[in-house]
């Protein structure tokens, strides 16, 4: 398999591609990557050091990629933050290329907008980009449950509101719909829940809550679900996997209080989770 991974990146740690390129090739894949920024760390330090690239070198790259005739070896597009819709723009133009090449391929979009207590942290317009023009041309999107709100207009109190903010979402668009944190009345103090749904139904995985706050678990997750969507087929045996898996890397980051994700250190939890759950029909 071979994924074209158009994301941020960073020297230190482990968010964007240096989160989601490891993940999958852990799970034997391999990933062209495309930065869309090159930093020395991620933001939440407060402080960094790098630059925000352009449109024009994405579709430099993509094009240098076309050159050596391997498009249609490309199973599919996987993006996460966009730094602007100029460069929104080019990886949905590199989508389309990779379609031309290789009809089959599906294209995952991680819309990367803001998440609960923080609110919005992206540029101006990328919400809008994101509703309007990523969102419709995914297969697969990825939101947390502030992003599933945000694109549908439609507020989640309970799992009958996350099915009908899950099925505006799929009627914009794609067709499988990962939604990686969702807090209901429903969810227990000590719990959370993850969402996915497809053709064959919703299905809801429930592990119980970790104290931590980290950067890079939405870019794993999203990865993860997306490499075994592509090889199972099926949003439940996506949903099972890569919940599994994220619980592991980030219980185990917790019990060695380490600032940033364990993504190498806890890689063995990619391909064989020391916890395994199993989703619910809801």
């Amino acid at each position: 398999m071979n994924i074209l991974s158009i994301q941020s990146h960073v020297a230190y740690g482990h968010v964007g591609n240096a989160s989601a390129a490891f993940c999958m090739q852990r799970l034997g894949v391999e990933v062209w990557p495309i930065h869309t920024v090159q930093f020395s760390n991620h933001t939440g330090y407060g402080d960094w050091k790098g630059r925000v690239f352009d449109g024009g070198m994405i579709d430099e790259v993509v094009e240098g990629i076309a050159e050596r005739g391997v498009l249609p070896a490309c199973d599919g597009v996987l993006s996460g933050y966009m730094g602007s819709a100029d460069i929104g723009h080019a990886i949905l133009s590199a989508v389309e290329r990779v379609r031309v090449a290789n009809p089959k391929a599906m294209y995952c979009c991680d819309p990367v907008i803001g998440d609960v207590g923080r609110g919005i942290f992206v540029r101006p317009g990328i919400p809008e980009f994101m509703r309007e023009q990523a969102v419709p041309a995914a297969d697969i999107v990825t939101p947390n449950q502030f992003e599933l709100e945000l694109l549908t207009d439609v507020e989640v109190r309970n799992i009958g509101d996350a099915h009908r903010a899950v099925e505006a979402l799929r009627d914009a668009g794609p067709k499988v719909v990962l939604v990686t944190s969702l807090i209901t009345d429903e969810t227990p103090d000590d719990a959370i829940d993850l969402m996915a749904a497809d053709a064959q139904g919703a299905f809801r995985v429930r592990t119980p809550k970790i104290d931590i706050s980290v950067n890079g678990a939405g870019d794993a997750i999203a990865a993860l679900f997306y490499v075994h969507y592509l090889r199972d087929g099926s949003a439940a045996s996506a949903l099972a996997k890569a919940s599994s898996s994220i619980y592991g890397l980030l219980k185990r980051t917790k019990d060695a209080g380490s600032r940033e994700i364990l993504t190498v250190a806890a890689q063995d939890e990619f391909v064989a989770p020391s916890h395994q759950f199993t989703p619910e029909a809801v």
